[in-house]
């Protein structure tokens, strides 16, 4: 079956560029997610660990 899909889409004109477009998504979500973590104020995350936890 693997076999049957990889022949599949070797066959299609231009189809080696998604692999390479998703990676790059992939790998910007978590570096501006890391990025967001690490420079984000104390205060605020407390903040928003505590809401859950509210009885409002």
């Amino acid at each position: 079956m693997l076999k049957f899909v990889k022949n599949h889409l070797e066959s299609i004109a231009g189809i080696e560029i998604y692999p390479i477009i998703s990676l790059t998504i992939f790998f910007t979500f978590f570096v501006i997610l890391f990025w967001w973590v690490f420079t984000a104020k104390k205060e605020y995350l407390s903040k928003v660990s505590q809401l859950p936890l509210d009885n409002q």
